[in-house]
């Protein structure tokens, strides 16, 4: 495996989850109204096709 291929690739996945995960929970508290009204639960759940991976991520963002 050329390692920084799959390193390159890896980043620009995980850029990319980054990027779209903000812009879509910036346009859901926009739609909703939700700004100044506590906090806002989120979670990330990461499988991978083919593999037993499942990994969680739960946090919360402060909207106040």
């Amino acid at each position: 495996m050329d390692e920084d291929r799959y390193n390159m690739s890896l980043r620009k996945f995980l850029k990319q989850v980054g990027v779209t995960s903000q812009q879509q929970i910036e346009k859901i508290v926009r739609e909703k109204g939700l700004r100044g009204s506590g906090e806002l639960r989120v979670k990330v759940v990461l499988t991978a096709d083919g593999t037993d991976l499942n990994h969680v991520i739960e946090g919360s963002i402060d909207l106040s």
